[in-house]
């Protein structure tokens, strides 16, 4: 029987998760743009960076994020005094972890999609008169949404699913940083919670496929749209 606890832990992973791809969106969307359509010096380099969350270990993740974003560090410190924004033991710092493990995947699906788009049509709209930023959102975005919604619920679907870079930074607290993740690994290192870490895979499970089922209908219509 799923209990009210349970609930609330799907709504905190469901909040981290959307806020993290909401904030990954728009540097994901310029990486994307980036990496497809510009050559300069140090392509490759930026590419390997953008991608490296994929490769390292998710603890140096978080060990990184705390060296940066820590009360101690000067970005985390100006976050706090000037913005008021506090990441560590809070869920925008869960946030911000998810949001920097679903980036590589998110960055990847929307290069993907810009590359597909025919470069023809954007020299079209140029020699018309557009502008760069017009031809972005005139030609190059619509053709590429359908890559963009795949990529939002990608990095939906793993910042759902993270783990080691938010425990790393901003540890395993209930009610405040503990997200389903984590909470099957608090349940499955307490004797008897066999059952509690079952009804949580049950939950992370059903919402994961809830919403790959939402994409794959969301990219169907996006591409009766652009055809």
């Amino acid at each position: 029987m799923i209990q009210a606890a349970d609930w609330s832990i799907v709504a905190l992973s469901l909040k981290v998760a959307v806020v993290a791809v909401l904030g990954a969106l728009p540097p994901a969307c310029a990486l994307a743009w980036l990496l497809s359509r510009v050559r300069f010096p140090g392509k490759v380099l930026l590419d390997g960076l953008v991608h490296l969350p994929l490769v390292t270990p998710p603890v140096v993740v978080g060990w990184l994020l705390l060296s940066l974003f820590g009360p101690a560090a000067p970005i985390g410190r100006w976050l706090e005094e000037v913005l008021g924004l506090e990441l560590m033991f809070r869920w925008t710092g869960a946030a911000l972890a998810a949001g920097v493990m679903a980036l590589p995947l998110m960055v990847r699906s929307m290069r993907l999609s810009f590359d597909g788009v025919d470069r023809r049509l954007e020299d079209a709209a140029r020699s018309l008169g557009a502008g760069p930023v017009r031809v972005f959102w005139s030609v190059s975005a619509p053709l590429a949404a359908p890559g963009v919604l795949a990529a939002l619920v990608l990095g939906f679907a793993r910042a759902l699913g993270e783990f080691g870079a938010t425990i790393a930074f901003v540890s395993n607290i209930p009610g405040e940083t503990r997200t389903l993740s984590l909470a099957i690994y608090s349940a499955l290192q307490t004797p008897g919670g066999e059952g509690t870490a079952t009804r949580l895979a049950v939950l992370s499970i059903l919402v994961s496929l809830a919403a790959l089922v939402a994409s794959e209908a969301m990219i169907r219509k996006g591409r009766r749209h652009a055809a």
